[in-house]
This record gives C-alpha cells, sequence and structure tokens, in this order.
C-alpha cells in the first residue's frame, strides 16, 4: 500500500481544511508539473483490472460515490488520496492507470499512477498475488516516457519529469501478505531484519527513479496496519493490535533514516507524510474527525474485502465511515489524508 500525509486543522467537519489557491500559487512557483504514482492499492486506480489475479475491484460497489458511479479499479468508495491531491494541485480531478487501455495522449502531462493493489518493496510480495512489482511498475514509467516524448519532444518530457513529484505509497502487504502470512520471508529472516530487508529494496528502487529522473519524491509511512478492522478480527483484539502497530511504527523510523541520507547524496528534494499517528487518532477518536465507525468497513458486514464485497449492500452514509471495505479507507478518510500530504509539500517547499 506507500508518499502522503492533518491533525489539530482537521475538527470534526475539517473547518480549517487545506487552502486550495495557496496550494495552487505553491504548485505554480516550484513549477509542480504532475504527479507520478507507484505504490499498492492505497493508489491503484485500477492497472490490476485485466490481471489474472484477485487484487482487483473494477465492480461494484467500489466506485459508488465515484463520477457516474462507476467501478474504475479503484478500492474505495470513490476518489484515492493522489486523485485529491491531483485536483488539489490543479492538474486533474482523477490520476489515470497507465494500463487503462482509453489512456490518452493529453492524459500524460498531468500525471499517471503505474501503482498496483498487492505490491510492495519486495518483488516476491507482488508475485504471490500475480500483480505488477515495483521493479515492473519502473519498467512502465520508463515506457511512460518514451510515449511522452513521442508526445511532445524529448526536451519538453524532460522538463515535465524534472518538475514533477514522485509518490510512493506501499509497505503494508510485505508484512500482512508476505511475511505474517506466507512461510518464505519468516523462515528467512526475523521482523527487525526483514525491515532492513525492505529499506535495501526501497533505496535501490529510489536510485533507480533518480536515475530516470526523479527529482522530487514524496514518501508515504506505513500506516498502523494493526487497526484494519480484519487484522482485529483475525488477531481477535477489540482495538487495534499493538503488535503489528508496532512492527509499522519501528518500519517508519528506518524510512525516515533512509530518506534522510538519500536526499542530501542523490540531490532529491523529498519529503515524508506520516499517516501513522493520523490514523490511530482518527481510529481512537473518530468523532473528532467527523467519523462514526472506525471499527468495521462500510460494505456488507464490514468485515468483507475485495472479491467478497461484490454486489453487497453498503451503509447508508459512507462519510462516517474510516473504513470502505475491511482492509481500505473511503474517500472521506482519503480527504483527510490528502490534506495532510498537501501540507508537508507545501512545507517542503516553503
Amino acid at each position: 500500500m506507500k508518499v502522503f500525509i492533518v491533525l489539530l486543522a482537521l475538527l470534526v467537519v475539517h473547518s480549517q481544511a487545506i487552502d486550495v489557491v495557496k496550494v495552487r500559487q505553491m504548485a505554480a512557483k516550484n513549477n509542480v508539473s504532475c504527479l507520478y504514482v507507484f505504490g499498492d492499492s492505497s493508489v491503484d486506480p485500477g492497472n490490476n483490472n485485466n490481471l489474472k489475479t484477485d487484487q482487483k475491484v473494477n465492480f461494484l460497489p467500489y466506485g459508488k460515490d465515484f463520477y457516474g458511479g462507476r467501478p474504475t479499479g479503484r478500492f474505495t468508495n470513490g476518489r484515492l488520496a493522489t486523485d485529491l491531491i491531483a485536483d488539489a494541485l490543479g492538474h486533474t480531478k482523477i490520476i489515470p492507470a497507465y494500463l487503462d487501455p482509453n489512456l490518452t495522449n493529453a492524459q500524460l502531462l498531468n500525471g499517471i499512477s503505474f501503482a498496483s493493489g498487492g505490491s510492495g518493496y519486495d518483488n516476491l510480495t507482488a508475485e504471490l498475488s500475480n500483480v505488477i512489482s515495483l521493479s515492473k511498475q519502473l519498467e512502465y514509467f520508463r515506457e511512460y516516457k518514451a510515449r511522452l516524448a513521442r508526445h511532445v519532444g524529448k526536451k519538453r518530457a524532460q522538463e515535465i519529469v524534472t518538475n514533477g513529484v514522485f509518490l510512493l505509497s506501499m509497505g503494508t502487504n510485505d508484512f500482512l501478505q508476505n511475511y505474517y502470512v506466507e512461510p518464505t520471508r519468516a523462515k528467512q529472516f526475523t521482523i527487525d531484519k526483514y525491515q532492513d530487508f525492505l529499506i535495501s529494496a526501497m533505496a535501490k528502487y529510489i536510485k533507480e527513479l533518480h536515475a530516470e529522473g526523479a527529482r522530487r519524491l514524496a514518501v508515504v509511512g506505513m500506516e498502523p496496519f494493526g487497526c484494519v478492522p480484519l487484522i482485529r478480527v483475525l488477531r481477535g483484539t477489540t482495538g487495534c493490535d499493538d503488535v503489528y502497530n508496532k512492527v509499522a511504527l519501528t518500519f517508519n523510523t528506518k524510512i525516515i533514516s533512509l530518506m534522510a541520507k538519500l536526499g542530501p547524496t542523490l540531490g532529491i528534494k523529498n519529503f515524508y507524510t506520516d499517516i501513522y499517528g493520523l490514523i490511530l487518532d482518527t481510529v481512537n477518536n473518530p468523532r473528532k474527525y467527523g467519523f462514526t465507525e472506525a471499527s468495521k468497513g462500510c460494505v456488507g458486514s464490514g468485515l468483507e474485502f475485495m472479491q467478497t464485497c461484490k454486489g453487497l449492500p453498503t451503509c447508508a452514509n459512507r462519510s462516517k465511515y474510516v473504513y470502505w471495505d475491511a482492509v481500505h479507507f473511503t474517500e472521506e478518510m482519503y480527504k483527510i489524508i490528502s490534506e495532510e500530504a498537501l501540507k508537508s509539500l507545501m512545507k517542503t517547499f516553503a
């Protein structure tokens, strides 16, 4: 699922939401050209739709609150945080999937998502679900660059890439799906050593992104995945699972350390979006953020996700739920996350 993330300013009705005018002024001043997205289901707008995998949601009720009430492959009821960020920047209301067969040349200019639900920093994680690994996402980005150059010319294409913001959002699947479910990595590494393994892989990919022209990098930290409704049930906890949350928190510390080293070394302007504290506070104090339900999803009984959600009824008021299904957030929660990401972006370019 990972780089983006409003705490004090978001009370119940988000009365002091991000100032879009200031965001767009900042974007114009710094020539922010577009948003390039790499990651997992937290930022996948439909790249998995035509893959032979169970990790796809191109059916209702997913997309129930999207434009036209149609499913696009986004793992939520409406738009993702990345869509909302791009909208606030003034580029496009939605970030298209690179593998969308209807992708136009005009859309290449405003931002693209190469993300794939079920992917992770560990390529084995993607292989387990037959989805697009981070290595493959980078390969698609190189393909995109060539297409962009054909459309606007090599020099203009290079300017667009250099001025783009590269967002990296993943990691949850590496732990939940790979390490804790599949036996391979757990037999090879302790949890601490596996975190180091992922950080190594992450460093490698960031260097490759830099080699391809990335100069502005946003990394979204790990969410407190011990709070995910499905995990709470599987672990038999009434609240969030502290063991899993500690793993996420420790991993975030290592991400921050890596970024502190790579930024000066590579000459990348990077920023870290801490969603851990924000999401934990939202789950523990939902009414503070305008929610009434944070322990289960809006779809069905609240414990279904992906394929098991097909055709199920949903809660009446989706904006009052933190989670859409038993794993993924609602658009309303993504609004809060996107606002935090934009604040991080504003601070970086200040």
